[in-house]
């Protein structure tokens, strides 16, 4: 049962839903109406074309105008059923109250996009704003496995909680915002779903409780800590909130279950931020924990794109402020990425903190999935032991310098792993190039290092102590695959 209220009586819900499906004010009725490329520029909040193609003011173009494109419309051309969603906008004239999106096989309920309609002055600082990029990557790099219990922590309008419902049996979603959570208890009602919502800061509101899967698109943006807009600032200076909410995977998880959270963190003067990121892993916690950094951005456009984001002119005036207080704490740039944490029951908790390449396309869920599954495979068998395929799609890239009349030296050799996406560069050594071209051969990695140390007059013991850590790292990236590995799907 909902703890938290829609925004309209329940009967009133049922009568919407009944109204935009008989008038086909869903993702294919659109398209169908206007064509794909104006129901793109729908998607990216950009109603030109499809004003122009619209034409007669029917029950759908009634709709598309009103909750897609913001604008208003006579109140004797709406559906009686979508008046409680509307606002007075004078002389007979009524326009939407929310964005009412088509969203997948949903309708996902927010404010309208600033650009749009920008929200009045006393609303600005609550708006709960429409699905965005960051809430595309979460969703993309989230796990989809079944589980019985989920989390959204800090759910906005509830497009992560959407998602959820297909995969858990029970969902909780929670915002400090009271405002967000009777837009989540809208888009739930509304799509028929029974999610459980609570009101309150952080973990506040579910202490005591445990879950399967736990996701997170929270207030992260870094800065002094003061609040403008409860969807981008948590009340936290720097980036408390991420290790906050990373600190709080102990008690919020499961044994086997995930925590994934979209995080933004400081690269401050003369600290290795990688080092500070594995600081936010409580240790001896049991804890495992993938932390990858998809782009780091200097100070001065971070905040401008913020500010650019919120609009309006007192966001210029926080523009120094901002600025003042990264130069007192000597940040020179902020990084983006996403953090997974699971609890695995080890005896101490492991992390891993590493930046994607250039190239590299965005995380996935299956991406995710297979990296915890290799490293249990790697916990679980002795790789001297065990038989390898290479990874799909492998580039060996070699460099090597003119010695005088000595000829040429290999320098370096950096192998590229693409891992569905990815796209791992590493430097490795002429003996792991040895190993990947082995492997495939029904051979056992110890019977392949016996070998090599046969040919070179070495120690075989002391070649699989050298070799032992880089052939974990090439398992970990999907360079070598154990033949016996499961498809973690």
């Amino acid at each position: 049962m909902m703890t938290t209220q829609p925004l309209i009586a329940p009967s009133a819900v049922d009568a919407l839903r009944d109204a935009l499906v008989s008038h086909g004010y869903t993702r294919e009725g659109i398209v169908t109406r206007v064509g794909i490329e104006a129901a793109q520029g729908l998607n990216r909040y950009d109603p030109t074309l499809t004003l122009q193609l619209l034409g007669e003011d029917d029950p759908l173009a009634v709709l598309i105008q009103l909750f897609m494109c913001g604008r208003t419309v006579p109140l004797d051309h709406a559906d009686p059923a979508v008046v409680p969603l509307l606002e007075s906008a004078g002389e007979g004239a009524v326009r939407a109250a929310v964005h009412l999106h088509p969203y997948e096989k949903w309708w996902a309920i927010s404010d309208f996009p600033r650009f749009l309609r920008p929200a009045p002055q006393d609303r600005r600082a609550e708006a709960v704003v429409p699905i965005g990029l960051d809430a595309s990557l979460l969703r993309r790099a989230t796990l989809t496995h079944r589980v019985e219990t989920a989390l959204d922590l800090g759910t906005g309008g509830g497009v992560q909680a959407l998602h959820l419902s297909a995969q858990a049996e029970k969902v909780t979603a929670t915002d400090l915002s009271p405002r967000a959570a009777r837009f989540a208890a809208t888009t739930a009602a509304l799509n028929g779903l029974d999610w459980e919502i609570l009101q309150g800061d952080m973990a506040q509101p579910v202490a005591g409780r445990r879950f399967d899967l736990v996701v997170s698109n929270p207030p992260y943006a870094v800065g002094p800590g003061t609040v403008h807009s409860v969807h981008r600032d948590s009340g936290r200076p720097g980036d408390a909130l991420c290790a906050e909410l990373a600190g709080a995977a102990p008690e919020l998880l499961t044994e086997g279950g995930y925590l994934q959270f979209r995080a933004n963190w400081v690269h401050r003067s003369g600290e290795d931020w990688r080092e500070r990121l594995a600081g936010w892993i409580p240790r001896g916690a049991g804890l495992e924990a993938w932390i990858v950094q998809r782009s780091a951005t200097g100070v001065v456009p971070y905040v401008d794109h913020w500010l650019e984001l919120a609009g309006g002119e007192e966001a210029l005036g926080q523009r120094e402020a901002w600025l003042r207080w990264f130069e007192t704490q000597k940040v020179e740039a902020v990084g983006v990425g996403t953090v997974v944490v699971r609890r695995s029951g080890l005896a101490e908790s492991a992390v891993r903190v590493e930046e994607m390449s250039a190239d590299a396309g965005e995380l996935t869920g299956a991406q995710v999935a297979g990296w915890f599954a290799r490293r249990d495979w790697l916990r679980a068998h002795d790789p001297l032991e065990a038989s390898f395929l290479p990874g799909q799609g492998l580039t060996l890239w070699q460099q090597a310098e003119q010695r005088g009349g000595a000829g040429w030296e290999l320098t370096q050799q950096v192998l590229k792993v693409p891992g569905d996406g990815l796209n791992w560069s590493d430097r490795i050594s002429p003996l792991a190039v040895a190993l990947l071209g082995g492997a495939g051969r029904e051979t056992t990695l110890g019977e392949q290092l016996a070998r090599i140390a046969e040919a070179e007059g070495a120690e075989a013991g002391r070649l699989a102590e050298v070799a032992l850590p880089e052939v974990s790292r090439l398992v970990e990236r999907g360079a070598l695959v154990p033949a016996d590995l499961p498809d973690p799907g």
